[in-house]
């Protein structure tokens, strides 16, 4: 993969030349405070940023958060953003109160070298998403008119072919940022010659969103470690009852299919945490797998499976682990995703977590980021690298 770097850029000199860079500033907001929950993708960016204006260079940072239908919408404003990465950086952050329009451009004229404006909600204009190649370069055609040179930081969206990721670099002059290429580098250690044993675990909630994955790993890896919502249909494809509990029907055959042909490879929960109902305060006990109450809920993998699960890690010299095991926002369904990712935290391995769901887990449960090989920004861009599909925003620092 041939792809200039930041590195790259900055040995150009970018003193006084204006510099976009796109960010995955998709943060969690709390639904009732609007504060941010989980920074972790802020923070990710920073050495780039950091980097960029410790060089002199005029920053224009551009962001989606969460999915407003092409209009602005206040509940997925990036004001709040702006602030955090403002006390993040030790500087103020210039923020436009659109994208494109007049307040973008006066933020980005008013900055001075070694300066950052943050550009409101790229979704807020129905070009970012569109289909429609003529309004998608529309678009990006704005967007450029923004920056003398382009970064791409946002690993989380290089998955996606979207104006800020797949056009505006075709406009200007562009490179990978320091996140994008370590993740770049991460990825292509798990799908090239990883150290073995190699170990995957996946959880979630629906096996159609891991399939892909599944597909293409299975050949690969040593074992496939499967807890998480997604393990109720592959219960049910062993002829097991599984109550109440999540359940893709028409994915039953499907994983019989996969189950025969892993040989033994794939691993399932021999207990789960079978609960009354899908709530934080609902009686629940420990139930063997193969024998889940009709009217009862499964909400978290069992303390002995999560035994059987470390057992199986261990001697691992390559984990890439992806989805929780349970509920875990919910305290009394937590206990499995964190004997996991304690586990893992421990392991004498090369250890990936695989973004989305997993990396918030991490820092939820409050555990050591440090303690983990590499934490992806990019659930969604992580898992379809590995299922060797051409990544748009990468494609594009290609050309």
């Amino acid at each position: 993969m041939s792809i200039r770097t930041l590195d790259d850029l900055l040995a150009e000199g970018v003193s006084g030349r204006r510099v976009l860079v796109r960010a995955d500033l998709n943060v969690p907001l709390d639904k009732q405070t609007g504060d941010i929950t989980d920074d972790g993708r802020i923070r990710a960016v920073l050495p780039t940023l950091s980097a960029l204006t410790a060089a002199g260079a005029k920053v224009v940072v551009c962001s989606h958060l969460g999915r407003p239908k092409g209009t602005p919408d206040p509940q997925f404003s990036l004001r709040p953003v702006a602030g955090r990465l403002g006390d993040l950086l030790g500087a103020s952050v210039r923020f436009a109160t659109d994208t494109v329009g007049e307040s973008a451009r006066s933020a980005v004229d008013a900055l001075a070298d070694g300066e950052v404006a943050l550009l409101e909600n790229l979704r807020f204009n129905a070009g970012e998403t569109s289909k429609d190649d003529t309004e998608r370069g529309a678009f990006a055609d704005q967007l450029a008119a923004f920056g003398d040179a382009y970064v791409d930081d946002a690993f989380g969206a290089v998955h996606r072919r979207h104006a800020s990721v797949h056009d505006v670099p075709a406009r200007l002059p562009h490179v990978a940022g320091r996140l994008v290429l370590r993740e770049v580098e991460v990825l292509s250690r798990l799908t090239g010659e990883p150290e073995r044993p190699y170990i995957v675990v996946l959880g979630g909630s629906k096996v159609s969103d891991k399939l892909a994955v599944i597909e293409a790993l299975l050949p690969t890896v040593d074992r496939l470690l499967i807890g998480g919502g997604m393990c109720f249909t592959f219960l049910k494809a062993q002829g097991h009852e599984v109550g109440s509990s999540l359940l893709e029907e028409e994915m039953v055959e499907t994983c019989r299919n996969l189950l025969e042909r892993a040989e033994g490879k794939i691993m399932l929960p021999v207990d789960v945490v079978a609960a009354d109902a899908f709530a934080p305060d609902a009686a629940h006990d420990t139930v063997p797998a193969d024998g889940i109450p009709s009217r009862r809920v499964g909400l978290d993998i069992g303390p002995e499976t999560v035994a059987g699960f470390a057992a199986a890690l261990k001697g691992a010299r390559t984990i890439f682990w992806n989805g929780p095991m349970g509920v875990f926002e919910m305290p009394a369904f937590a206990h499995g995703t964190r004997g996991i990712a304690e586990t893992i935290a421990k392991a004498d391995a090369f250890t990936v977590v695989g973004g989305g769901d997993s990396a918030a887990a991490v820092r939820a449960l409050g555990l050591d980021e440090s303690s983990f090989g590499h934490i992806s920004t990019g659930g969604g861009a992580s898992l379809e690298y590995l299922e060797g599909k051409t990544l748009p925003g990468i494609a594009a620092l290609e050309n």
